[in-house]
């Protein structure tokens, strides 16, 4: 029950309600009914008893069974002593009372309830004395109780069928009743889903009652205002963080790299410069990543479209690594068809590149292979290397910022760069996607006409 819809509940909790105050009025009425059904059965009873009793002469009482009717519906019965019948009403066959039943009738009024033969339904009688001086001992007069019973029988269908439509004409009512109490969260909870922190004249809808739905909407707004200032804040220390931390990063790698040049150091000092530069490399693009996480927001990064051909594009990105790559022992290696263009932020476009190659040199192994294709209304670019490729743990959830495998965790990457790159991607209105096969392969989906489309053969990851 606790994991129904609320709508749904509240109209079971309805239904439920109509349905017990349906009962206790149904079971009020029958009671009643049967009540004042049985208070005139007993009232014609005594009228019928009181006229027998009237006309009793001597010891034959003729209009007796003139007057009781027909014997399966109502029958009138005078005794003598000792239980002996005087008069009846023709065709009753039925012994109506016992000795001991006489006895008790002879001494005051005795209403009783019984089946008897030849009478329809249950029987309602009455025995009581007659005045002094009658040669009867006992007047007895009964009456079918069948009508009774058909009328309450009537009256319980009637409420069954009557109820339940009833209850589902309530529970309709109670559904749209819900419906319409719930509409300002359902309102806000649609609002919601399209808040952005970086928006502030974005708010939740309130409704016009001053009620506990509008207090927990300003609640929200409130805490919606908060969260803004405080991801401001943050944003903002992490874009000044980023920017500040360019300049002694270059200083530093600027300095070791000439220190590399020289020569002049001893035969374990070189292993000890390349590691530095690895890091100053790498402190840098993390300050390009944080810069780019800063600038993005909410996932709208924004771009400056233009022709960009891939050739002299990727050349740069190689040239950015081959140093590295070779200090490893490794090599960069491009593929491009000639004349390959695409209208793009070169600069976004080169910083997502260099953050795959950047990851392949990390964590995959052999030769780089940066690679672009024709695809239908786009271009694809992909980063390849012949590593053991992403790892269960991390693969569904590469594109997610900070997410980091095993392998990650211990050779201190910050789990931004591939974040980086899908923001790149969809900030021009493609996708991002690990391609399936062997070694580590990343692919950039990239439209000319800025209208996001599923990357071809490829599998979408981070979506």
């Amino acid at each position: 029950m606790s994991r129904l819809p609320i709508r749904v509940r509240l109209t079971a909790l309805f239904a439920l309600a109509t349905m017990v105050v349906l009962v206790g009025a149904g079971l009020f009425v029958y009671v009643r009914l049967r009540a004042d059904l049985d208070e005139g059965v007993d009232a014609n009873l005594h009228t019928r008893a009181e006229a027998i009793v009237a006309n009793a002469h001597g010891v034959r009482v003729p209009s007796a069974g003139a007057g009781g009717g027909q014997p399966e519906e109502s029958f009138s019965e005078v005794l003598g002593p000792g239980g002996r019948v005087l008069d009846a009403t023709p065709g009753l066959r039925a012994q109506v009372l016992t000795p001991a039943e006489v006895r008790r009738a002879a001494a005051g009024p005795l209403m009783l309830e019984r089946r008897l033969p030849g009478i329809e339904g249950s029987t309602r009688v009455l025995a009581r004395p007659p005045p002094g001086g009658s040669a009867a001992s006992v007047v007895v007069v009964g009456q079918s109780l069948d009508d009774r019973n058909v009328a309450l029988s009537g009256l319980v269908t009637s409420f069954a069928v009557g109820g339940v439509l009833a209850i589902a004409l309530m529970s309709a009512l109670g559904y749209a009743v819900a419906t319409a109490g719930l509409a300002p969260v359902e309102a806000m909870r649609r609002r919601a889903a399209e808040v952005s922190l970086s928006n502030d004249d974005e708010r939740l809808p309130l409704p016009a009652a001053h009620d506990e739905v509008r207090r927990l909407g300003e609640t929200l707004n409130d805490m919606l205002d908060r969260l803004r200032r405080s991801f401001e804040r943050e944003r903002q220390f992490v874009a000044d963080a980023s920017h500040e931390l360019r300049t002694p990063v270059a200083v530093v790698k600027t300095e070791l790299e000439g220190a590399l040049r020289t020569g002049d150091y001893g035969p374990h000092v070189r292993e000890a410069l390349v590691a530095a530069i690895d890091e100053c490399d790498h402190l840098a693009q993390m300050a390009d990543d944080l810069l780019i996480i800063a600038r993005a927001g909410e996932g709208e990064l924004p771009i400056r479209r233009e022709a960009v051909a891939l050739g002299p594009l990727f050349e740069g990105v190689r040239e950015h690594f081959v140093d590295r790559a070779s200090q490893h022992g490794r090599a960069v290696r491009i593929e491009v068809p000639e004349g390959v263009e695409v209208r793009a932020d070169a600069l976004r476009l080169g910083q997502a590149l260099g953050n795959l190659v950047d990851n392949a040199l990390r964590y995959g192994a052999g030769d780089i292979l940066l690679r672009a294709r024709r695809s239908p209304a786009g271009v694809v670019l992909e980063v390849s290397d012949h590593g053991p490729g992403f790892a269960p743990d991390i693969a569904g959830r590469a594109f997610e910022r900070f997410a980091r495998g095993d392998g990650a965790r211990t050779r201190g990457g910050t789990g931004l760069g591939m974040a980086i790159v899908r923001a790149v991607a969809e900030a021009h209105g493609g996708s991002a996607a690990i391609v399936a096969g062997d070694g580590a392969t990343v692919a950039l989906w990239l439209p000319q006409d800025a209208v996001p489309r599923p990357l071809p053969e490829a599998r979408a990851a981070g979506a």
